[in-house]
């Protein structure tokens, strides 16, 4: 597969640590961000005018955008201005026992019986959220609270004016001229200090507009695939890593000493580009207060992603996510077909030992 060549504006690399130079410090040290294995390397930080910017985004690495402007009127949200503004609507908050918070499909939780979800979705308004993350700061202990919900039609008028004024005309232009797919959501996330969201990829492409406070963000090219060792399709951590990044279980996944990351911390005003099927890793900085953010999710157009068009023609050799897209077609298709998705890994291993897994003369 293909090799990432996001960071040859910047080759160095640091292992177990940041890879930033001091100028892209402000507001925040090194002390505030986790310790893991790997090494880095620093993902660039452009204005959206430089032409290495649309180059990147053209190729689908990513990228740091510093003045797009695409949420400048949400610079002045924080928890007050929330809480006076966002209306009386429901909101999805997760509660985990840890700062981990790993996603899982709750319409997969039939197929694996024994699957105990680490967090737990509640619904509930604004205000309570803040009262729940208020109370879970002052025991202190190791429970954490993390608001995720899609922005709608409940929002209140002031907010609705916020999302009006976003930089739409920036944005619509990067999707028109790349082809995407719809806007599918605007998700609206709320952080506690220190809050991680393990890695994972998406199906969609990614602008992640930072609005308050600093998240590291640690991504992986699609062609990492194997060192990162996603669940199968079926399960309900379905394109999530299996791997625990604060301690790897390398004799179950030793290709994650293979795993090299390009990391960026992002504060307010910076728009991140995740290009679709990019591993991501999301922790908000250690002591570093709430963080919200906004990201924007566009559908993407490839013939070999599910619900994607079928373009005129096909182009060879496939690209690294076009390999992972047909890796997980296989996998749904063998779901379907023998009916139990608990029969799909015996049937994958008998089809590959001792015929693709070695040469064959």
């Amino acid at each position: 597969m293909a090799t990432a060549t996001v960071v040859e504006t910047d080759p160095s690399a640091t292992e177990g640590g940041a890879a930033f130079s001091d100028v892209h410090n402000k507001g925040w040290d090194e002390s505030q961000l986790r310790t893991y294995s790997f090494q880095t390397k620093p993902i660039p930080r452009l204005s959206h005018t430089d032409p290495i910017a649309e180059m990147l985004i053209n190729n689908e690495e990513p990228v740091v955008l510093t003045d797009t402007n695409l949420v400048y009127p949400a610079l002045k949200w924080d928890i007050d201005y929330l809480q006076e503004n966002i209306g009386n609507g429901d909101f999805s908050v997760y509660i985990a026992e840890n700062h981990k918070f790993l996603y899982y499909d709750e319409k997969k939780m039939t197929n694996f019986e024994n699957f105990v979800p680490k967090s737990q979705r509640m619904e509930m308004k604004f205000s309570e959220f803040v009262d729940k993350m208020h109370k879970t700061e002052e025991m202190g202990g190791e429970e954490r609270v993390y608001l995720q919900q899609t922005l709608n039609d409940t929002v209140g008028r002031k907010i609705v004016v916020d999302f009006l004024g976003f930089n739409w005309n920036w944005i619509n232009k990067q999707q028109t001229k790349r082809n995407w797919g719809q806007l599918t959501s605007n998700l609206l996330l709320i952080g506690m200090e220190g809050n991680v969201t393990p890695a994972h990829y998406d199906e969609q492409q990614n602008f992640f507009a930072q609005i308050k406070g600093h998240k590291r963000c640690i991504l992986f090219p699609p062609d990492q695939f194997e060192c990162l060792y996603p669940y199968p399709v079926h399960h309900p951590c379905d394109r999530q890593s299996q791997v625990d990044f604060d301690n790897p279980a390398y004799e179950k996944f030793p290709n994650f000493k293979n795993v090299v990351g390009y990391e960026a911390v992002v504060g307010p005003g910076d728009v991140l580009y995740i290009p679709m099927y990019w591993w991501h890793h999301i922790e908000s900085l250690l002591n570093g207060g709430v963080t919200i953010t906004v990201n924007f999710w566009y559908k993407y157009t490839d013939s070999f992603v599910q619900g994607a068009p079928t373009p005129k023609r096909i182009e060879y050799p496939l690209r690294a996510h076009q390999k992972v897209a047909i890796m997980r077609n296989i996998e749904k298709m063998l779901g379907e077909a023998l009916g139990d998705p608990h029969e799909v890994g015996p049937l994958l291993n008998m089809m590959i030992k001792g015929r693709y897994n070695q040469d064959v003369s």
